[in-house]
């Protein structure tokens, strides 16, 4: 016998649907912001965990919600780009630290001057209160889903 959704549950699964063309269409547009500079959407994600601060794949990877293998192949073509550098982690001895170099920082420095533009573009003429409920029941299902999935070992 088939399940039926609530009426919760028919909207979550309408909001899926709706997030996931959002996803594909946010990666289409950052491609389109960056791509001049050298970078995909996702070189940039990852980029953006290590702009402040150096770390490892699985740190990078837990940060921006990414698999550690995808994380690993995206860094080492950075930085065979030139974008990061890689050193010694003090406490890891395989667990290389990824920092940003002086190139990395001056595209990174761009990226952030050209999304700033463009976020101010497209969010113009919605309200700032819509935005905010938005991020917040974004972050409220994120920590539910994050919650009912299994454990990794």
């Amino acid at each position: 016998m088939q399940m039926e959704h609530t009426p919760s549950g028919a909207n979550f699964t309408k909001l899926i649907l709706e997030t996931f063309r959002l996803n594909g269409t946010l990666i289409a547009a950052g491609d389109q912001l960056v791509c001049d500079l050298g970078l995909t959407s996702a070189r940039w994600q990852v980029l953006g965990g290590v702009c402040e601060s150096s770390a490892t794949v699985a740190e990078i990877a837990r940060r921006m919600g990414l698999t550690r293998q995808n994380v690993q192949r995206i860094a080492d073509c950075l930085a065979m780009d030139g974008f990061v550098a890689t050193s010694a982690n003090p406490a890891h001895r395989r667990a290389k630290l990824y920092s940003l170099t002086p190139h990395g920082r001056t595209v990174m420095e761009e990226v952030a001057h050209r999304q700033a533009e463009w976020a101010n573009r497209i969010a113009d003429g919605i309200s700032s209160t819509q935005i905010v409920e938005a991020v917040s029941l974004m972050t409220a299902l994120t920590k539910r889903l994050e919650h009912d999935l299994p454990r990794r070992k």
